[in-house]
């Protein structure tokens, strides 16, 4: 594997074994050389060394991996396995990967499963059960991706690249300013500078060395940029370095541009000997910043990390970003879309094709959505890394080492189809004023799943989720004294946003004239305080010719009940109608029955029974113009001579 990636975690098995077999001093040299990254020499001298321990033969396999050799590291693994007694779940894991980096799918599950179920609740086991990939159909080209190597690709290491102003800025061993021949252990390549290149069309044109005086002896790069290209952040090497471990972390720099000129880098404020801080991303304003870390409180290896700048230019404590994100292995080169908010990483913990792969999520208001693979061939068997896309998502670059001599470089990627992971459901919980109702608990549910998500609205009641695509949704807003609403979201469509408000009806409102019973039926129960005698629409509902409560009519009187319990002075008097189907005489009689049944639905369910009252009416008080005259039955249609049939409800006391 001939990547330079910053290495952010330390080696398994170098400080110690768990077996009790004695080094021979051999043997130790080459665990020297592993552990300050000298991987090829400790393949040469474990080649060397007769009877390797188990951690001595663990150290072969993983350096034949650091350097791109999978074949020899395959057959390496192989051999550990079959001569450990008490396997070691992350040899299953390792092995694993490099059975998929050389094409040999299907026995890389078999390892997948045993590493699964040796470390169920290990975050890269869950994301393998989670999302298995039928590597037939996957590794099938479907005209998504348009790639293009550039012309610039040497022999050389080239990668890392950033959007600067019309340029492209990038990381590269390339050295055509120096004489000096400066050599890195991992892969014995030159250590990093950071370059730029103009565009010509997709293509980077002969590159340059961007600011000499940003360029140190050892790594520089990558580097990530503002868009109005006056504030920057890169990985340097801690030239200060003097801890315990011998190792150099990496740390992030930042730097501003004033009247054309670059300021001295100053330090992260978190940067730390001890662990290493690398791969930056800045917004577009340059004051939320992205990197990858293996600071001390991750998920294992390297994790992803966000801190913001406040209005004095201090950058907060960094934000480990998750599980949906992070696993224990490494994520790195965090990359934030921010017209489609859409966050891309790169990750060999979450279940690829091989290697190093590309994943993206929708992200909003600190959350992440549903991770995905971004897909053959941008991914490959291969390390696929550091993407970056521009503001119409049309087109991009990343890196990778397909290239077959094993070299790191970069390469541009045509969008061909929609490229997304989801949705952003936006919306208000509000009143039936639209005045936005603050710190609703508004729950979003899938269609037929028990999952669910909730959260408090805003001030202003706007509230969002993040959601998957072909969905449907139902959104619930509750709050004491309010009603809940309801609303659904389908996420059936090309569009990143879906808008939906739930609207909220309060229990009982009350202004000059009148308190308002809210129903579902948009129908009001009037107070008699001032105005006694005031009555309301249409409440309950009874059949034709029935005085039982129907279940719409229950849900109207459930609402009543709330109300009479919540606040347990109000003192309610209700009246129930009739339509003119029949005689005066039999409809007094029913409206009675009708009022005798919502009277003893009631006082059932509330305290102190005796705070209502009621009558029955008859058909005395029409809604509308459905009246009989004489012997004559109305003409109106039973939607109509419905409205008549009801109770009403009149607040007497509160």
């Amino acid at each position: 594997m001939n990547k330079l990636f910053i290495p952010l975690f330390m080696l398994i098995g170098i400080n110690g074994s768990i077996h009790a077999q004695e080094k021979s001093h051999k043997e130790l040299k080459g665990d020297r050389y592993a552990f300050t990254y000298s991987y090829q020499k400790a393949i040469d001298t474990y080649k060397h060394t007769k009877h390797l321990t188990l951690d001595g033969q663990r150290n072969l396999a993983m350096s034949y991996h650091k350097t791109g050799q999978n074949v020899l590291a395959e057959s390496a693994y192989a051999q550990l396995l079959s001569e450990v007694s008490i396997p070691v779940a992350e040899d299953y894991y390792n092995y694993a990967t490099v059975l998929k980096m050389n094409g040999k799918y299907d026995e890389s599950a078999k390892w997948m499963e045993k590493f699964q179920e040796a470390k169920p609740d290990d975050l890269r086991a869950k994301s393998y059960v989670n999302n298995r990939i039928d590597f037939k159909t996957a590794l099938t080209d479907d005209g998504k991706f348009k790639i293009i190597p550039m012309d610039i690709n040497t022999t050389s290491d080239d990668f890392g690249t950033s959007y600067y102003m019309d340029q492209i800025v990038f990381a590269s061993t390339r050295q055509d300013h120096s004489v000096i021949n400066r050599k890195y252990n991992w892969n014995n390549q030159p250590f990093l500078d950071l370059y730029v290149s103009e565009l010509d069309g997709k293509q980077l044109k002969a590159p340059k060395t961007f600011e000499k005086c940003l360029n140190t002896k050892f790594h520089d790069g990558p580097a990530s940029f503002s868009k109005d290209g006056t504030m920057m952040a890169f990985s340097r090497n801690n030239p200060k370095d003097k801890s315990k471990d011998k190792v150099v972390e990496i740390q992030i720099y930042t730097s501003t541009k004033t009247d054309g000129k670059w300021a001295k880098p100053e330090a992260f404020k978190y940067n730390d000997p001890a662990y290493s801080v690398a791969q930056p991303f800045l917004s577009n304003d340059g004051k939320t910043m992205f990197f990858a870390s293996n600071m001390p409180g991750g998920f294992g290896g390297a994790d992803l990390y966000k801190s913001t700048k406040n209005d004095k230019n201090e950058w907060s404590k960094p934000e480990n970003l998750g599980s949906k994100i992070n696993t224990e292995g490494d994520e790195m080169f965090p990359f934030l879309q921010e017209k489609k908010n859409l966050f891309f990483f790169t990750s060999d913990g979450h279940n690829g094709f091989g290697g190093l792969d590309i994943f993206m999520c929708m992200t909003n208001e600190n959350k992440f959505g549903h991770v995905s693979n971004i897909g053959f061939p941008l991914n490959s068997a291969h390390d696929d890394y550091a993407l970056i896309c521009n503001d119409t998502l049309s087109n991009g670059y990343f890196s990778s080492n397909r290239d077959p001599k094993g070299f790191d470089n970069i390469y541009s990627v045509d969008f061909l189809k929609l490229l997304e992971n989801g949705k952003i459901i936006k919306g208000f919980a509000r009143d039936k004023n639209d005045a936005g109702i603050p710190f609703t608990n508004v729950t979003l549910q899938e269609e037929n799943s028990s999952e669910m998500d909730t959260l408090t609205s805003k001030e202003d009641g706007s509230y969002s989720f993040l959601a998957q695509s072909n969905k449907m949704y139902m959104l619930t807003g509750s709050k004491k004294d309010y009603l809940d609403g309801h609303n659904n979201a389908s996420t059936y469509r090309e569009e990143p946003f879906v808008y939906s408000d739930v609207v909220l009806q309060n229990k009982f409102i009350i202004d000059s004239t009148h308190l308002v019973v809210g129903t579902d039926l948009g129908v009001v129960a009037k107070t008699a305080l001032k105005y006694e005698g005031n009555i309301s629409k249409d409440v309950a509902y009874f059949d034709l010719d029935k005085s039982n409560i129907r279940p719409d009519a229950a849900k109207e009187m459930d609402k009543i009940v709330s109300i009479m319990n919540d606040y347990p002075t109000i003192v309610i008097q209700l009246g129930s109608y009739t339509d003119c189907s029949a005689s005066k005489t039999y409809n007094q009689q029913l409206s009675e029955r009708r009022a005798q049944a919502s009277l003893e639905y009631i006082k059932k369910r509330i305290t102190k029974p005796e705070r209502i009252t009621g009558f029955g009416y008859g058909e005395t008080k029409l809604v509308n113009s459905c009246d009989c005259q004489g012997v004559n039955i109305s003409t109106c249609p039973d939607a109509e001579n419905q409205k008549n049939r009801r109770t009403e409800f009149i607040i007497m006391k509160n």
